[in-house]
């Protein structure tokens, strides 16, 4: 009679164990693929990937960048940035970006903005709430805490001439 030392069950496989696991979109990793090396089609994935920008920074000298066709000429626009976040609300809504990711609002996805500021401290909130009940907060160090109110003026502004336009 022979008998097998060690356990019977497989190793379990899946997002608990594999943070790159994706159900329906990726398939776990067998051992045998992690025990196999890698081989030269990075060169030509990288090859590739040069003559794709060489092409597209070639497109862009040829055709000089144009301004947008619904920029407004005297649109009042709100910009407060630091060293990780960003905000701008101009004519085309409001862009929010943190570190390397970035949204962008329309002016019709939009249900509300909100600020406020810190009781302490020189954080400016901005909070955009959507029709479906979501809502995207970002916070902004300020240089000085009198930047505020020329924010809040600033931010009132676009919202004037923008988001009630749209809300009719």
């Amino acid at each position: 009679m022979e008998q097998r030392i060690g356990s019977s069950s497989q190793p379990l496989e899946g997002a608990g164990f594999d943070p790159a696991f994706i159900p329906g979109l990726t398939s776990p990793v067998s051992e045998r693929a992690k025990d196999e090396p890698e081989k030269e089609p990075r060169v030509a994935e990288a090859e590739t990937a040069e003559e794709a920008t060489s092409e597209q920074e070639e497109t862009e000298q040829a055709s000089p960048s144009e301004p947008e066709k619904d920029a407004p000429a005297d649109g009042p626009v709100f910009e407060a940035s630091d060293r990780r976040a960003r905000l701008v609300a101009d004519h085309r809504g409001v862009r929010m970006a943190l570190d390397d990711q970035e949204c962008e609002f329309r002016w019709d996805e939009i249900g509300a903005v909100e600020t406020e500021t810190a009781r302490f401290g020189k954080r400016y909130t901005v909070t955009v709430h959507t029709p479906d009940r979501r809502w995207y907060p970002i916070e902004i160090e300020a240089p000085a805490r009198s930047h505020f109110k020329e924010w809040d003026e600033q931010l009132d502004a676009v919202l004037d001439a923008y988001f009630e336009e749209n809300a009719e």
